[in-house]
């Protein structure tokens, strides 16, 4: 017989959640409460939460058994006859129906079986709830789904909501959406607005009809592209509506996608131009004054100068490396077959080729031995030189880097530790992508070209591995790189 929920526990704690809500309090750690109040109330090891995005999904919080998966992706499922998807909203299942290696993890550490709730808005399936069980016959239990069920829902309108939610920057499952057509009559008032009007811009029918069209209309046979009130942009053209003597018809779609695609390239000209700028003046300005007062300048002098063009040219050799492989995705950035290594040796080998400005604040704590990991040996050196790097540009200036290592029945894993300004809890995932900066100002403050997290997770996640940041308890943030044990 099943132990019944504990539902007194179940109302205090989301009572808690809802005061967090209510205090203005967003994102992951409203989550990470939810899931823990869920694991309370149902007594078990572990739950976490997968959120759907456009390339897969991804754990984004967890809890107990399951906090080790934050940041793994997870591929989603998506055939028709799929009902993760399209069948019952909480399903039982068993671990089996996982990724192999991931199966195999859950299945060493005794859990078996699977309770997943569907979290939907608006019929798009946004992501899963799970809780994971040793045993089989609570999944089976209706009061275990109704309560799993209910989690699902207030994630659900955490989510409508937007309170600090989607986690993925880029958005989560987006349904195709038909264009939207409009007829305007001479005086310029809608007299027809279709159903997919209605979702590319969210206007109702009711509030436009003999009323104003609320964009311009483009003379007949052009396009024009119009912005919304929440920033999401129309392409908008137009036609004479025949047998009528004045009525026009307007087709609009939304056509954000490309405008993002239009400031991601426009942002790279702009953050590529600034960053090749500085160390090339450097170099340059150095060079001139050898060559221009060699005679005049002391051995020291030339020495120094010669250092500082080396340092620069090093940088700028990183950064062209950095901005050719998160300009190719079809690249082979950690690309080479994984073979099994020494995951110590190479960080400490790695820690020996820092840039000298990072390498003297590093703090070194790596046991002396490791299980092998599963990977690119080479392209560790890349990923350790860009987390410290970063670890150290947001920190105060000679405040130590920790790095340190550890390993569990599946993975090997390193850390790198700061005491910065740390990462806000509903950025950890938005910090990994290209161009993305915490903060408006964070790129004069902070200037850098936003691909040093963006090159580790392909880098990473390439070697099957996967990467994530979490704030540091007492300030300051951990990133933390997992690979497959060898």
């Amino acid at each position: 017989m099943p132990v019944r929920p504990d539902y007194p526990r179940l109302v205090a704690g989301h009572a808690s959640v809802l005061e967090m809500l209510n205090a203005g309090e967003v994102g992951l750690p409203v989550l990470n409460r939810l899931l823990l109040v869920g694991a309370e109330a149902l007594d078990v090891p572990g739950m976490s939460f997968v959120e759907f995005g456009p390339n897969g999904g991804r754990v984004v919080a967890a809890h107990g058994e399951l906090a080790w998966a934050v940041g793994l992706p997870i591929p989603i499922l998506d055939q028709p006859s799929d009902d993760r998807l399209c069948g019952p909203g909480v399903r039982a299942m068993s671990v089996d129906v996982l990724p192999p290696d991931l199966a195999e993890e859950l299945d060493g550490r005794g859990l078996r079986h699977l309770l997943a709730a569907r979290v939907e808005i608006g019929g798009l399936t946004i992501g899963n709830v799970y809780a994971i069980y040793p045993d089989a016959e609570r999944p089976d239990d209706p009061e275990h789904r109704s309560v799993l069920g209910f989690l699902a829902a207030t994630a659900a309108h955490m989510y409508g909501d937007q309170a600090g939610l989607p986690v993925h920057g880029d958005g989560t499952a987006v349904a195709a959406l038909a264009d939207g057509l409009a007829v305007v009559s001479r005086d310029g008032t809608v007299q027809l607005w279709n159903p997919a009007a209605e979702r590319v811009t969210g206007l109702r029918s009711a509030d436009l009809l003999d009323r104003p069209l609320p964009f311009p209309v483009p003379p007949p046979g052009q396009v024009v592209d119009h912005r919304l009130p929440d920033g999401r942009w129309l392409k908008v053209s137009s036609g004479e509506l025949p047998g009528t003597a004045a009525a026009r018809v307007v087709i609009f779609r939304d056509s954000s996608d490309q405008h993002i695609r239009d400031h991601d390239r426009d942002l790279f000209v702009a953050v590529t131009s600034h960053e090749l700028r500085t160390p090339v003046t450097v170099i340059k300005g150095y060079a001139d004054t050898l060559g221009t007062h060699w005679d005049s300048l002391s051995d020291p002098e030339r020495r120094q100068a010669a250092g500082v063009i080396g340092q620069r040219a090093g940088e700028l050799a990183r950064l062209v490396d950095r901005l050719l492989a998160t300009t190719n995705d079809a690249g082979p950035v950690g690309g080479s077959p994984p073979v099994p290594f020494d995951l110590v040796d190479t960080l400490r080998a790695a820690a020996d080729d820092l840039p000298a400005e990072v390498r003297y604040r590093l703090v070194i704590r790596l046991p002396e031995h490791l299980p092998k990991a599963l990977g690119d040996r080479a392209s560790m050196a890349t990923v350790l030189t860009e987390l410290t790097t970063n670890a150290g540009k947001y920190s105060p200036e000679g405040s130590p880097v920790l790095l340190s290592a550890e390993a569990d029945r599946r993975t090997v894993a390193f850390r790198v530790s700061d005491r910065g300004i740390g990462v806000r809890p509903e950025h950890v995932e938005r910090a990994f992508e290209r161009f993305w900066q915490g903060e408006t100002g964070d790129r004069r403050r902070y200037p850098g070209a936003g691909l040093g997290l963006y090159l580790v997770r392909r880098i990473v996640e390439r070697q099957n591995g996967w990467v994530s940041l979490r704030p540091r308890d007492g300030g300051g943030t951990v990133a933390e790189v997992r690979l497959p044990r060898g």
